[in-house]
């Protein structure tokens, strides 16, 4: 679309060009832009304009963008390094830009065993992230407390923050973690963005429209 919009300008220069400067063919050359004008196809511009819904477009760059805030807090870190390498290539989804500011990142990925002397920093982490925002919990430990029945673990980082997407697993292997990221990108594919972020001017256009 972006080259479309560039070759009109030099459309029009060169058609100023042509009228201006050759008096004598200047009516002919109108009569042929009069004929050329009631074409109702063009090739040139086929395939380079798309018509969607403003929800899915931001949706759809949402969920190819997205920034984990890798908080790694035991074994589930090793595998979510692992995912990052070459081998399993977490890029291909759009998500390799991990930053260890929550001022930059949109889903966190509780990797590994949550204690209440660290949950407390956990969800500070998560307050500071910017709206839209994700949690992923990865393995066991994360989801439930895992095998640690005991009076330091948290049992489930559900308790203090609202999770997306579950993991399965102790640890659980990259393609899971993958698998997990793809059923993320589903929900946000799925989710009314304008309207959640935007109520009040959704309503202002409702109002006007009725």
């Amino acid at each position: 679309m972006l080259g479309c919009f560039l070759r009109n300008p030099c459309f029009i220069c060169v058609n100023l060009w042509l009228v201006f400067s050759c008096e004598g063919q200047a009516r002919s050359y109108c009569l042929l832009m009069a004929e050329t004008r009631l074409t109702t196809h063009d090739s040139k511009i086929e395939g380079n304009v798309i018509f969607t819904r403003f929800d899915a477009a931001l949706n759809w760059v949402r969920k190819n963008s997205l920034w984990p805030m890798p908080m790694g807090l035991a074994c589930c870190a090793i595998e979510l390094m692992a995912t990052a390498a070459s081998r399993f290539d977490i890029a291909r989804f759009g998500a390799e830009v991990m930053r260890f500011s929550p001022r930059q990142c949109d889903v966190m990925i509780v990797a590994g065993t949550v204690t209440y002397k660290m949950a407390l920093a956990v969800k500070r982490i998560y307050e500071q992230m910017p709206e839209p925002k994700w949690v992923i919990a990865m393995g066991a430990c994360a989801s439930t407390g895992g095998m640690y029945r005991s009076y330091a673990t948290l049992q489930g980082i559900d308790q203090l923050i609202p999770v997306d997407v579950y993991i399965s697993g102790c640890p659980p292997r990259p393609e899971a973690l993958l698998a997990g990221l793809m059923k993320l990108q589903e929900k946000i594919s799925r989710e009314r963005s304008f309207r959640n972020q935007m109520p009040e001017l959704v309503e202002r256009f409702e109002e006007a429209l009725s």
